[in-house]
């Protein structure tokens, strides 16, 4: 046990029960305070209170040297200002140094998202004959349906579903609820794999899960296995995309945008706490802007 083992445990249960952290944020300060961790027994220093400024612009360069990038940089030194900030509550430490540091900006990259054409030919590759390719229609339509995370999505249960009102009530990160509206084509999808193929992919198992898709085995599907699922769609497909789950989400948002919906709405489908996180998607693809330049520009073309 290192002398930082003690104080490490006590932040991870402040982080559990004051803070509501999920277990995937509680990864990542684990992650990012061991890293500090190592920087400090390679300096050789014994105390969380002989950091100062002096020091931080040290563990700054040994980030770099890592050949990390600006947003891992960022969240390692967002972590660490949380915890000192902490520290200093708790009154292990007089000051905070990572207070007059300023975050590294992030570098400006449009999230990707799939056009219509691609989306259509993901929407034909499952087999609807079979359980497993039922449940990867329900899942591809879900989660294009309503921009849910794939950690969100992996968690629904069957109880989160109401077809009458056509919304699925999602847990989102702190474990904060929303309620999402999805269309007929995702409960059409839903409602035959709920009650066909999930109930076939069950007997595999024998066990009495809540949890909406289940793997070959009957068991609940992990975040890997969802990723997994939509790589063998686009392989199925026959595209040469690469896609991962949150590219659904940026389609998701992207395209309500680009038809028209509002800034706020989005925002609130997405469960984004800050407006910030969503305006990234007011981008439009170039086709988009030509149509609209080419429809309402009056010496666009000749009349």
């Amino acid at each position: 046990m290192t002398i930082y083992d003690s104080i490490e445990k006590q932040f991870s249960l402040y982080l559990q029960i004051e803070k509501n952290a999920s277990p995937n944020t509680l990864i990542n300060y684990k992650q990012d305070l061991n890293n500090f961790f190592q920087f400090l027994h390679k300096e050789q220093m014994n105390g969380l209170n002989e950091v100062d400024d002096r020091v931080v612009r040290l563990f700054l360069t040994y980030l770099y040297d890592q050949k990390l990038s600006r947003k891992s940089v960022a969240r390692k030194i967002s972590s660490l200002r949380t915890f000192y900030r902490y520290l200093e509550r708790e009154e292990i430490v007089e000051n905070n140094p990572f207070l007059t540091i300023a975050l590294p900006k992030a570098e400006q990259s449009l999230p990707h998202f799939l056009y219509k054409e691609e989306l259509a030919q993901l929407f034909m590759a499952s087999d609807l004959s079979s359980p497993l390719g039922q449940r990867n229609q329900a899942l591809l339509e879900l989660m294009y349906a309503t921009g849910i995370r794939v950690s969100e999505c992996q968690r629904l249960t069957i109880d989160a579903l109401d077809f009458s009102l056509q919304t699925v009530l999602v847990y989102g990160k702190g474990r904060k609820e929303r309620y999402v509206p999805f269309g007929t084509f995702a409960a059409t999808a839903l409602q035959q794999y709920i009650s066909e193929g999930r109930k076939q992919l069950l007997t595999k198992s024998n066990l009495d899960s809540s949890a909406i898709f289940l793997n070959a085995k009957g068991t609940p599907l992990t975040d890997r296995g969802i990723r997994f699922i939509l790589n063998k769609i686009v392989e199925d497909a026959a595209l040469t995309i690469h896609i991962h789950p949150h590219a659904l989400r940026h389609t998701f948002a992207t395209h309500l945008l680009n038809e028209g919906a509002d800034l706020r709405s989005v925002q609130e489908l997405l469960g984004h706490d800050h407006l910030s996180s969503t305006q990234i998607y007011t981008h439009v693809t170039k086709d988009r802007l030509k149509e609209v330049y080419m429809k309402n520009h009056p010496r666009a073309k000749k009349r």
